[in-house]
């Protein structure tokens, strides 16, 4: 019970109570307090009374008298003049003296406590005004014992109410906890376990029904979690069907292009100046295809390979790659130009690096091509202290907001009309793999800017600071 919400609310609401009912107990024992000693001094000036109406008081009817007033005498004060109305004698000397006219809250709440802690019968004297202006003052003595014990049994009385009254509390919050709170939380957690039976059936997502504002939110943010958590995994096992028929086409498109590769090998004999010259290039474009190939065979039983780092020319690199891209682009009014020095060397893996250059250009020449204007692809290099800075440019009119927001993420962060976005996916994996990294410098009406960071040593090239980047616009 101590381990459920209902049992814990139970318990705590029934010590509350009982707090509460103690601080009320205190201020009730001292007004008791105080009535039973007006009470004490109203019947002593009634028997006071009798003593004046007869001029000769038998003693047994004035013990009678005392013994029903509860004390041992009486005193009135009368125009300035104190009178011994009933006495008897006092088993015990004076413990204290208590003025009623001149008592507060606090002292009266002080001196019940007082008394209920103190188990001796004292003997104490009580001053107060007479009823009905019957004289000055009336004074009594009496015994503490009688007034202690009926404070004990009024007390009890008073707890066992309380007791009484946070236990029906107690039980009514109980059942109210159980009805409005307990029950939908545990509705809550069973349709979570129901959802994780099979958390691709879109069935299974919660509806919100609680009308509890805090616990309808609470519904409707598990509702965008499932969601969100069944669009993920259904994309994930998307992804998974593709890439396993990819891998049967990687398969058999590895054997087309190891024949073409051979009759390639053969045109590089022919004397034609023409073929001479596109051989080699055709060669290098079937060789690299065979190598995507098996790389996508690789990356279906594990991830993306290694790279194999080997220091080469990038001027070299980044020629093939605009070149191959000339001749996509044809008779379109797109030019392609490059800053790279020609004694610039890097150390990188350059099948995987000519993948990430292709991927940036030919988004670049697409984004252009989808204008219909002139434009211009640039791809620029140089070299700092301690990385490589690799930068691709274009003229066109830059990313749409909601390619910008899922940048890098595979089937999410597509530029071109029908595209997967696989393209800036597999090229941030590769630049990754090399210890660097991928940015979009900028992206506007005036066109987008990639840079490739790759570091000169073993070390990885920490992440952009957050001003370092141009804000996309």
């Amino acid at each position: 019970m101590l381990n459920t919400l209902s049992g814990r609310f139970l318990i705590l609401t029934t010590i509350l109570v009982v707090l509460a009912e103690v601080f009320i107990l205190a201020p009730s024992l001292a007004r008791y307090r105080e009535n039973y000693l007006l009470s004490r001094l109203e019947r002593a000036q009634i028997a006071s009374l009798a003593v004046e109406a007869s001029d000769a008081l038998d003693p047994g009817l004035e013990q009678e008298l005392l013994e029903n007033a509860g004390v041992f005498n009486v005193v009135l004060r009368r125009d300035e003049v104190r009178q011994l109305a009933l006495s008897s004698p006092i088993p015990e000397p004076l413990f204290a003296t208590y003025d009623l006219r001149e008592e507060t809250g606090l002292s009266l709440i002080r001196e019940a406590i007082e008394l209920l802690a103190d188990p001796e019968n004292r003997v104490i004297r009580v001053i107060g005004d007479p009823v009905r202006q019957g004289g000055l003052l009336i004074e009594v003595t009496m015994e503490t014992g009688p007034l202690r014990r009926e404070m004990i049994e009024y007390g009890l009385r008073i707890l066992a109410v309380s007791a009484a009254i946070s236990g029906i509390t107690a039980t009514l919050l109980f059942l109210a906890v159980q009805r409005f709170m307990v029950r939908p939380i545990r509705r809550l957690v069973g349709q979570m376990r129901h959802y994780t039976v099979e958390p691709e059936d879109t069935r299974r997502i919660i509806e919100p029904r609680a009308t509890l504002r805090e616990l309808h939110e609470a519904e409707t943010t598990l509702q965008l979690l499932e969601t969100q958590l069944t669009n993920a995994l259904k994309q994930k096992g998307r992804l998974a069907q593709l890439g396993g028929a990819v891998a049967k086409v990687s398969h058999d498109l590895r054997n087309i292009l190891t024949s073409a590769q051979l009759f390639a090998d053969r045109i590089e004999g022919v004397d034609d100046p023409t073929v001479a010259r596109l051989a080699p290039k055709l060669v290098g474009s079937i060789t690299r295809a065979v190598s995507l190939c098996e790389s996508v065979l690789a990356f279906g039983r594990a991830e993306e390979p290694p790279p194999n780092l080997t220091r080469f020319a990038l001027a070299r690199l980044v020629s093939d790659v605009l070149d191959a891209e000339r001749l996509a682009a044809g008779e379109e009014a797109i030019s392609f130009s490059e800053d790279v020095p020609s004694g610039l060397v890097i150390r990188a893996d350059q099948e995987q690096l000519y993948r990430v250059l292709s991927n940036l250009v030919r988004n670049a020449r697409q984004a252009l091509s989808a204008t219909g204007e002139e434009g211009e692809v640039s791809v620029s290099g140089t070299e700092c202290e301690d990385h490589w800075r690799i930068a691709v440019t274009d003229t066109g009119p830059g990313m749409p907001p909601r390619a910008r927001e899922n940048l890098f993420q595979a089937f999410s962060g597509g530029v071109a009309k029908g595209g997967s976005g696989l393209g800036l996916a597999i090229a941030a994996e590769l630049v990754r793999g090399h210890g660097g990294r991928l940015d979009l410098a900028g992206s506007g009406p005036e066109g987008t800017c990639f840079v490739i960071w790759l570091p000169r040593g073993d070390a990885t090239v920490a992440a952009a600071p957050q001003g370092a980047m141009i804000e996309a616009q």
